[in-house]
C-alpha cells in the first residue's frame, strides 16, 4: 500500500489551499489468524485492512477524520475529496486550539524490514506436530504490518514489519494449565520445541497435590511475563510527562525523587527494537530510545506533541496517550538455569491477571496470580498453587525487596487485535523478589 497511499494523498493535497495544511496517518495489515483449540485448528482466517486519517488544519483549527481505504485509488481518492469538504465544513464552527504543534521541518524517513517468516502453513504444520497430544488452546496472529505518514508541508514517512505472536495454554483440569506465548520477526521450529517442552514440565507439575499457602511475604519469582504485567501498569500514566506535571502519575514519589527503584532497574522506550514506526501521528520523529528509569531514577518522561506545547518541554515523538510502545528494561546477572536453586522455597510465578493499582499516587498494584503458580522447596518443584491475590508497591518489589533479574529477556509482543494488531511490545527480564505480600 506504500505507493497507493503516497499517491492518493497527492491527489488530495493538490486540492488543498495556500492557508490549509493535510495531513494523512495510515494503518494497515495483511493477517492471518489461526485459532487453536484440543491441540487442532478450529478457525483459520485473514484480515486485510487500509485505514488512513485526515487531518485537516487552518491556522490553530483543525478536525480530522478516519477513513478506509479499498486500494483501488479512484475510488478512495473520491472518498478521501468527499471528506476533504466535509473537514472543511467542520473547521470553520471549532475553536483555536491552543496546544496545536507541528513539526517545524519535515522528516521524511523509510524503515522496512525484511519479511523472514514462512508462511502460515508451515508455522500451523509446526505446531501441530509439536502440540500433538496435549490438549492444547491458542492463537497465531502473523502477517505484515504497515504505517505511513504524510503531508502538504513535503514530509513523507513509511515502515513496514512483519511480526508474528503465538499465545496459547496447555490444558491440565478443572482451573489449572500452563499459559505460554513467543513473539518475534523469525520462526524457529526449535525455539517453539523448547517452549513447549518447558510447558509440559510445568504440566506435570500439575498432577500433585495443590499445595495451600496462607496470606503472607513469600520468596517470589516472576516471570518475565509476570514482570511484564508488573511493569506495564507504569505505563497507565506513569511515564507521561502530561500525567507527571499534573500529579496523576503512579511514579509520583519517583518523580518527585521521595522514592527510587533498586539501582539495577533500567528502563526505556526502545522503539529502534521494537513493532513501533519510527513517527506518530503528527509526523514528529521518534528517538530510537529514550531512558525513562536509569539506576533506580526517573530521568526521562514521554513527552507528546501537545504536552510539549502546554508545558514548554521537548518533544519526542510519544503519541496522544503518552505510554510506551515499546518498553525495555534492562537484565541482570542471574542466569535462567538458576531461578530455581536461587529462588530455594518459595512461590514461582508464571502469568499474572486483573491488575489494577490499590493506591495509585504510592505506585501500589494489587491482581492475581494466574495459571502454573508453584510452590518450590529446596529448588524443587513440589506442586500447584491455587490463584492468590497479592498488594505490593514497585518501591518494594523493584526496590528494596529486588534480589536479582535473570541475565535472559523475553521480548513480548502484545496480543490484543482491537481495531488493529497491536504494535505494542516489552522486552524484560525475570525477578526474583523477597518478601512478596500474599494477602489472600
Amino acid at each position: 500500500m506504500k505507493d497507493t497511499f503516497f499517491g492518493f494523498f497527492e491527489r488530495l493535497a493538490a486540492t488543498v489551499g495556500s492557508a490549509e495544511r493535510l495531513t494523512a496517518h495510515y494503518k494497515g495489515e495483511e493477517s492471518c489468524f489461526i485459532r487453536f483449540n484440543r491441540g487442532l485448528v478450529r478457525q483459520p482466517g485473514s484480515v486485510t485492512q487500509n485505514d488512513c486519517t485526515l487531518r485537516l488544519i487552518s491556522g490553530l483549527k483543525q478536525a480530522n477524520m478516519e477513513l478506509s481505504l479499498s486500494g483501488v485509488l479512484e475510488q478512495d481518492v473520491q472518498r478521501g475529496l468527499q471528506a476533504l469538504e466535509t473537514l472543511r465544513a467542520w473547521i470553520v464552527h471549532l475553536p483555536d486550539d491552543p496546544h496545536l504543534l507541528l513539526p517545524e521541518q519535515p522528516q521524511s524517513t523509510e524503515r522496512m524490514s525484511q519479511m523472514l517468516l514462512p508462511d502460515s502453513g508451515t508455522m500451523v504444520t509446526d505446531i501441530l506436530d509439536v502440540a500433538r497430544g496435549l490438549d492444547l488452546v491458542g492463537i497465531l496472529a502473523t502477517g505484515s504490518i504497515g504505517r505511513g505518514f504524510a503531508s502538504t508541508s513535503g514530509q513523507r514517512n513509511w515502515f513496514t514489519a512483519h511480526p508474528f505472536s503465538f499465545d496459547w495454554c496447555i490444558y491440565h483440569h478443572g482451573d489449572k494449565a500452563v499459559k505460554s506465548t513467543w513473539s518475534g520477526f523469525e520462526w524457529d521450529r526449535g525455539v517453539l520445541e523448547q517452549k513447549m517442552e518447558s510447558a509440559q514440565r510445568k504440566l506435570a507439575i500439575l498432577d500433585q497435590p495443590v499445595k495451600k499457602l496462607a496470606p503472607g511475604r513469600y520468596r517470589t519469582y516472576l516471570t518475565p511475563a509476570a514482570v511484564s504485567d508488573l511493569v506495564g501498569m507504569c505505563s497507565w500514566g506513569g511515564f507521561s510527562a502530561s500525567a507527571t506535571k499534573i500529579g496523576m502519575s503512579p511514579l509520583l514519589h519517583l518523580s518527585s525523587g521521595d522514592r527510587q527503584l533498586d539501582p539495577r532497574i533500567c528502563i526505556s522506550e526502545n522503539v529502534a527494537q521494537g513493532v513501533t514506526e519510527d513517527f506518530q501521528d503528527s509526523g514528529f520523529i521518534r528517538p530510537g530510545n529514550v531512558p525513562l528509569v536509569a539506576e533506580g531514577k526517573l530521568v526521562g518522561t514521554l513527552v507528546s506533541p501537545r504536552s510539549a506545547k502546554e508545558y514548554g518541554l521537548e518533544n519526542n515523538g510519544a503519541g496522544g496517550g503518552e505510554s510506551p510502545c515499546a518498553l525495555d528494561m534492562a537484565g541482570g546477572s542471574m542466569p535462567n538455569a538458576e531461578v530455581l536453586e536461587r529462588l530455594g522455597t518459595g512461590v514461582y510465578v508464571s502469568n499474572l491477571w486483573y491488575l489494577n493499582f490499590s493506591d495509585r499516587a504510592a505506585g501500589r498494584i494489587t491482581g492475581m496470580t494466574r495459571f502454573a503458580t508453584l510452590w518450590i522447596e529446596d529448588g524443587k518443584p513440589v506442586g500447584p498453587i491455587d490463584p492468590m491475590r497479592f498488594d505490593e508497591t514497585l518501591y518494594n518489589a523493584l526496590g528494596d525487596n529486588l534480589l536479582a533479574l535473570t541475565r535472559e529477556r523475553e521480548f513480548d509482543l502484545s496480543t490484543s487485535t482491537y481495531h488493529r494488531r497491536s504494535t505494542e511490545s516489552t522486552r524484560v527480564p525475570g525477578a526474583l523478589i523477597d518478601a512478596f505480600p500474599f494477602t489472600l
